[in-house]
């Protein structure tokens, strides 16, 4: 049973780490993994799909729980590589950048191969912390707009 537990949060962990990945700006992320290139060198690796560029329907629900419905389509980019050590990582980002969808698919790859800790550190959690300050700012723009309606009572009723 343990070691089910531990499949499941490594999953889990996985599953983080992709989603961060997938949403992160494209040039961050580059930028982010040639610093770290930078001091480890860009890992041996096979390319088994190469960069490529398509589109994914993205859905959506009314009030977030209505049923769901067509919103639109959004341009990405996927590739999947194979180091090595026989663990193979996926990388899919929004838009165009190819780089960017390499660079995600080794840090999973990586990521697999025991180096998560490193990964985490060094690209994931900055993208992250980014991530969640961007959100923060966006709510504080949108709350600075907010009004409140409340009713007054006339004192001749």
């Amino acid at each position: 049973m343990l070691k089910n537990q531990e499949l499941s949060q490594a999953n889990k962990a996985r599953q983080v780490r992709l989603s961060v990945l997938a949403k992160a700006p494209a040039d961050r992320l580059t930028t982010l993994w040639r610093g770290w290139c930078g001091h480890a060198g860009e890992p041996a690796h096979e390319v088994l799909r190469p960069p490529e560029i398509g589109t994914v329907m993205v859905r959506g629900r009314a009030g977030a729980v209505g049923a769901p419905f067509n919103l639109g389509e959004i341009t990405v980019t996927r590739c999947s590589v194979r180091l090595p050590s026989g663990h193979v990582g996926h990388g899919y980002v929004q838009g165009r950048d190819k780089q960017a969808s390499l660079a995600g698919a080794l840090v999973d790859a990586l990521a697999q191969a025991g180096q998560a800790d490193t990964m985490d550190e060094a690209i994931i959690e900055p993208l992250a912390i980014e991530a969640q300050a961007h959100l923060a700012a966006r709510a504080a723009k949108a709350a600075a707009t907010k009004v409140d309606f409340f009713t007054m009572v006339r004192g001749d009723n």
